[in-house]
């Protein structure tokens, strides 16, 4: 089967992902780049490394070995350049300078900066705040990034922070280049949103090299470009249970597609899965969806989308995909029901049921 997992349990269950996905077309290395043949013929370009915390894997097909190799170097610059700029890790980041001086005065940033959070205002007003990039003061309290740690925050600690989230406290002031959080103690974490930032980028630089058929993966944000040889790229949705294989398949070409699940980082704890993915109203792990994926033309549409989707839970959530111009989906409920969006109905093809268990 030529089908990509997004299962982003770990790096090395994303990376046997893709290896998976190309099994029909190039065999498997463990090298980071993988080189066309000199034919002449359009063959599989790929390279494979970290970015933002992620694996970053790109593939272009393409009988100009050299420009892919160019592009694959630019694209990894841009993730670098992004993430020193919106990362919560690097302390010179524009991000930690906006959350430094949250009540205080505003601080000017790059420009990226301030397009993303104008971008994740959209996206928090579509899902009435579901969405929202100021629930930094939950990420020190539930640990699921580099310092996740697998204990369960104090109900009171929590209730404290959550009148600090709260989107529609960003001032962005656009003459100025400046971004103020108007409350002190209000954090801004663009993990939610970052990378699908990112791979719009990506997409930008191959196309500006002459690049068509390509495909870029980061975590769980993907973006196909044209085609794979004579045919759509074909994409596997992830079981949120078991190992994770693909339980269903669309084929795309020029479409971002990305999964937000409750799989990706978590951990289990009294019978109870505790996950990334927080509902704000109560500051603790969203419990309505196990993974929801999204079809769009614009990646970073998607990774922030999708969490919100994911939040609202499956009745909710795809009566908002039926409503947003451009946007289909597919979402796995807490009960393990299958929900498909209209617009994806006639491209989303099921193997098998998800898998069910905790």
């Amino acid at each position: 089967m030529n089908a990509v997992s997004l299962a982003a349990v770990s790096r090395r269950v994303l990376a046997g992902a893709a290896c998976f996905a190309l099994a029909s077309a190039c065999a498997c290395r463990r090298t980071s780049a993988t080189p066309a043949k000199a034919t002449g013929a359009a063959q599989l370009v790929e390279r494979a490394g970290l970015a933002m915390g992620s694996e970053l894997r790109l593939t272009a097909w393409t009988a100009d070995e050299a420009a892919a190799q160019s592009a694959f170097d630019a694209v990894f610059r841009e993730f670098d350049r992004l993430d020193a700029l919106m990362s919560v890790w690097r302390a010179d980041s524009d991000v930690i300078r906006i959350n430094a001086a949250a009540g205080e005065r505003a601080v000017p940033v790059d420009r990226d900066v301030r397009e993303i959070l104008h971008i994740a205002r959209q996206v928090s007003e579509w899902t009435d705040g579901a969405f929202d990039v100021t629930f930094g003061p939950l990420a020190d309290l539930w640990k699921f990034d580099q310092d996740q740690d697998n204990t369960i925050p104090d109900a009171a600690a929590i209730r404290s922070r959550l009148p600090l989230i709260d989107y529609r406290q960003i001032q962005i002031d656009e003459r100025a280049g400046t971004v103020f959080l108007k409350r002190k103690g209000m954090r801004i974490h663009l993990g939610g949103i970052g990378k699908g930032y990112a791979v719009d980028h990506a997409v930008k630089i191959f196309r500006d090299r002459g690049l068509r058929d390509f495909m870029i993966q980061a975590g769980g944000d993907m973006y196909v470009g044209g085609r794979r040889g004579d045919r759509p790229w074909k994409l596997g949705l992830a079981d949120p249970r078991g190992e994770h294989k693909p339980f269903a398949t669309v084929e795309l070409s020029d479409a971002t597609f990305s999964t937000s699940g409750d799989y990706e980082r978590f951990f289990i704890k009294g019978g109870v899965r505790y996950h990334h993915i927080l509902d704000l109203r109560v500051g603790r792990p969203a419990m309505l969806c196990r993974s929801v994926t999204l079809v769009t033309d614009r990646a970073v549409i998607a990774d922030a989308l999708a969490k919100g989707v994911f939040i609202l839970g499956p009745a909710a959530g795809m009566a908002l995909l039926e409503r947003v111009p451009g946007v289909a989906g597919v979402i796995v409920s807490a009960t393990n029901e299958v929900l498909v969006s209209t617009a994806l109905k006639d491209r989303f093809v099921l193997i098998a049921p998800p898998t069910g268990g905790l």
